[in-house]
């Protein structure tokens, strides 16, 4: 609940205007609800969802539970707005914006346009419109398809999951902050540190703090009673499922950590997947340590390992051996994503501090530049809450949660030098 209000409190102010009732222009927006709302409030026994296709909100028969629709304008001023709808029976229901709230009665048919309100908007960006059940004389409020949008905030750029894909916008903008490595050096080791701040650590969500050219390593949030840190390797045979993967291409594993899991993955390329159960803590910060080096024989291994504060010690991951890949670390890199569709909508935000690198000869270097850079969603500006950056000496990510502002994709960053090598004690690592 304390999330849900410090939320409401960053969106744009909504007055209510009064006006008669109305039909939509031609210049009006539709914006669909399958891809840009969600499940905001809801009781235990509810059976409400988010259809992927055709009607967004199914099964709507809970007055308790709330629908939130999502939109970005760069224009403010009067807006009209609208709900395209089809219901069996004639049903009443709310919607609100901000300080404006209206009641909405809907005859039943199909395909139907129903007025909402109007609303002046004194800022621009995100806007959230809820939607809850009041009285319904059938067996649902509404299938309710899309939210119109016309009126002088049209006139600019509005912002929405429109023709992208719906199951990738609601997950949100992957964002990624890449640090180069000097010119003509052979790096083995990448070392990184991450904080998770308290509250910014929704279910769905990657803290992604070790990245290279063939794989990932980081910490996940499964659920509220499960966490991860995940270390990944692809296997050079590009496909998504890992059935598919010729025997004399397949990631094989070297070794592994006590309680690792090890298996393959599929769907986002294929390859070798390792994870620990680990309750991790936000607001504590964990060092990674990844090395990555050919072995002579045409493959290359990659080794993984965890460092967190409440062990006080070094936990090995898993090592991996990637066949037809002779390379040492290459586009060393650190990302943040939502991988829940559920909880696309709320904000997820890391630092990271302290990146070095080292050299095959034992030498260590400072990293302390960075360039952010988003994934397609971002790119093609179906979302538009995404950040990073540099504060208060830590290079930081931030996604989700409709933020007002946003990083321009390619923008670089520095940070102050601490010159503090990291403390590594190698034979504990090797055993």
């Amino acid at each position: 609940m304390r999330l849900l209000v410090s939320f409401l409190l960053l969106l744009p102010t909504c007055f209510c205007v009064s006006q008669q009732l109305q039909q939509p222009s031609e210049q009006a927006i539709t914006i669909p609800l399958g891809g840009n709302s969600y499940i905001t409030s809801r009781d235990g026994s509810s059976t409400e969802r988010i259809s992927r296709n055709g009607s967004s909100i199914e099964r709507w028969t809970s007055p308790s539970t709330v629908f939130s629709a999502f939109f970005r304008v760069s224009n403010s001023g009067k807006m009209s707005l609208f709900l395209k709808y089809s219901v069996s029976s004639e049903s009443e229901i709310k919607a609100t914006c901000g300080k404006s709230e209206f009641t909405i009665k809907l005859p039943k048919g199909e395909n139907q346009i129903a007025f909402i309100g109007v609303v002046a908007l004194a800022d621009t960006g995100y806007i959230r419109v809820d939607f809850q059940g009041v009285k319904r004389s059938g067996e649902e409020f509404a299938q309710a398809e899309a939210l119109l949008v016309d009126g002088e905030p049209t006139a600019g750029t509005v912002n929405y999951v429109g023709d992208f894909s719906f199951y990738w916008g609601r997950r949100g903008p992957s964002v990624h902050l890449n640090f180069p490595f000097p010119d003509g050096e052979d790096i083995e080791w990448f070392y990184n540190e991450i904080t998770v701040p308290v509250g910014e650590d929704p279910v769905g969500s990657y803290y992604m703090a070790n990245g290279f050219g063939e794989g990932y390593f980081g910490i996940q949030v499964n659920s509220s009673v499960e966490r991860r840190i995940l270390f990944s390797v692809w296997s050079p045979f590009q496909t998504d499922n890992p059935r598919d993967i010729p025997e004399d291409q397949r990631i094989l594993m070297l070794k592994k950590g006590e309680d690792v899991h090890t298996g393959e993955f599929g769907n986002e390329g294929s390859g070798g997947q390792s994870y620990l159960k680990y309750m991790w803590i936000t607001g504590n910060t964990y060092k990674f340590l990844t090395r990555i080096r050919p072995n002579g024989e045409g493959a290359t291994e990659y080794t993984a390992w965890f460092f967190a504060p409440e062990l006080g010690k070094w936990r090995l991951i898993a090592s991996f051996l990637r066949p037809k890949t002779n390379t040492w670390y290459k586009r060393a890199h650190s990302f943040l994503e939502s991988f829940n569709t559920e909880t696309g909508y709320i904000s997820r935000k890391v630092y990271y501090t302290n990146q070095w690198a080292r050299t095959v000869d034992g030498r260590w270097i400072e990293l302390t530049a960075a360039r952010f850079t988003a994934d397609e969603t971002a790119r093609k500006s179906a979302r538009m809450d995404y950040k990073g950056g540099m504060t208060d000496g830590k290079f930081f990510l931030q996604n989700c949660g409709f933020l007002s502002d946003y990083t321009v994709i390619g923008s670089t960053f520095s940070r102050p030098a601490t010159g503090i090598e990291p403390v590594i004690d190698w034979k504990q690592l090797e055993n």
